[in-house]
């Protein structure tokens, strides 16, 4: 095997080992050792596996190491996004770049899902993988659910948001 430069995002920290996932192959490295990693960071590194097994992987070089920030917002989403939501179908993802970097996903939901769907997004590593590919240095998830049963659909707004 031979050493790896990429985009790594940790995905578990002991105080003895690490484990870091590539966010463009989703493959999964089991560090031998923990540099002062904690769940949630990013790096931009080069790993390379330990002799002489070639089953657990160190850290041969840090170029970049930020932290990335999964909030729970209690704000509703913009106006914008309820309307990207209103011209989508149950269901659907709508994508949209904002000015600059990041982006913003917006769903359209059966209201009695977009609380599940929410938690879904907070807990997924998946999020924290695009956050990482988008440069986002914070995600922020916010929902809206109408009042009554009959009251329409609900909204999940994820905001993939840079420094």
């Amino acid at each position: 095997m031979t050493e790896k430069t990429g985009t790594f995002v940790v995905t578990h920290a002991e105080a003895e080992s690490a484990v870091v996932r590539d966010v463009e192959t989703a493959q999964v490295h089991t560090l031998a050792s923990n540099p002062g990693l904690e769940v949630h960071d990013v790096l931009e590194a080069t790993v390379a596996p330990e002799p002489p097994l070639e089953v657990a992987w160190q850290v041969v070089d840090v170029e970049d190491r930020r932290s990335i920030d999964l909030v729970d917002s209690d704000l509703e989403p913009t106006q914008h996004a309820k309307e990207l939501a209103a011209a989508a179908e149950v269901g659907d993802l709508v994508t949209e770049e904002r000015a600059g970097t990041g982006e913003i996903h917006v769903f359209c939901l059966p209201a009695e899902e977009t609380e599940d769907a929410a938690r879904d997004v907070l807990e997924d590593e998946e999020t924290l993988s695009r956050a990482a590919r988008l440069e986002a240095v914070r995600v922020e998830v916010r929902r809206s659910v109408p009042e009554s049963p009959d009251g329409g659909n609900g909204v999940l707004s994820v905001r993939y948001l840079p420094d």
